[in-house]
């Protein structure tokens, strides 16, 4: 082999105990479907992933790098079918969200704003930001391990355009599938070695958003009555 050449795994190297030692059975199906189904297989997770997050991102498109790696996939196809498939489980939440709407949720934050640490006044403000911003804050969303699919659902509620929201979110959802593409095809096997750093960042964001709530909770103040 030359010096310095990417040696990628053989498809017998690729086992469900190297890709999640710790869910082998679900890393087992994935890798089922997706040699199975190929772009449909990919496509179909990737809407899973994103109804049902368990399912995770990194071990599909990482999975699909390494076919890519293999010569089985090519990585163009790849990622155009991995982007469907995101923009299409986002889809599913800001559908809920539309659905619900504004008018929908007022009851319910009133009832229980105490628990939720909303007053509506917070709820109008989120408004006004999704207005100005919406494509920001869907598109920077989609690299936050915690918050890349619920974004989708205040995007509904507060009535960012369709189009806005499927082109903003398929952009992010690009470079992302990207990055974690890629680390399939370099890494091969070994691309769970991702995990080392995303992970912690994951716990780091849920544990800020339990702090962030905790406070909210101990210094949240009901609406004087008019």
């Amino acid at each position: 082999m030359e010096a310095g050449r990417h040696e990628r795994p053989a498809p017998e190297q690729l086992v469900p105990e190297q890709l999640a030692p710790e869910h082998p059975v679900m890393s087992d199906w994935v890798v089922r479907l997706i040699d199975g189904g190929g772009y449909w297989g990919i496509a179909l997770l990737m809407v899973l992933e994103n109804v049902f997050p368990p399912i995770p991102s990194e071990l599909i498109m990482g999975i699909g790098g390494i076919r890519v790696g293999q010569g089985r996939m090519e990585m163009v196809p790849l990622l155009i079918a991995g982007t469907i498939g995101t923009t299409i489980g986002n889809g599913f939440w800001y559908v809920l969200g539309r659905m619900l709407g504004m008018a929908g949720i007022r009851p319910f934050i009133q009832r229980h704003g105490r628990w939720l640490t909303l007053h509506w006044r917070n709820v109008e403000w989120l408004d006004r930001c999704f207005e100005r911003h919406g494509e920001k804050i869907v598109f920077f969303f989609r690299f936050m391990p915690a918050f890349r699919t619920i974004v989708s659902l205040p995007a509904g509620l507060f009535a960012m355009g369709p189009l806005r929201f499927a082109v903003w979110t398929a952009a992010g959802a690009l470079i992302w599938n990207i990055v974690l593409a890629g680390c399939g095809y370099y890494l091969g096997a070994r691309f769970t070695q991702i995990d080392a750093w995303l992970g912690p960042i994951t716990n780091i964001c849920v544990a800020l958003l339990v702090i962030f709530y905790v406070v909210r909770l101990a210094t949240w103040k009901a609406d004087e009555p008019n």
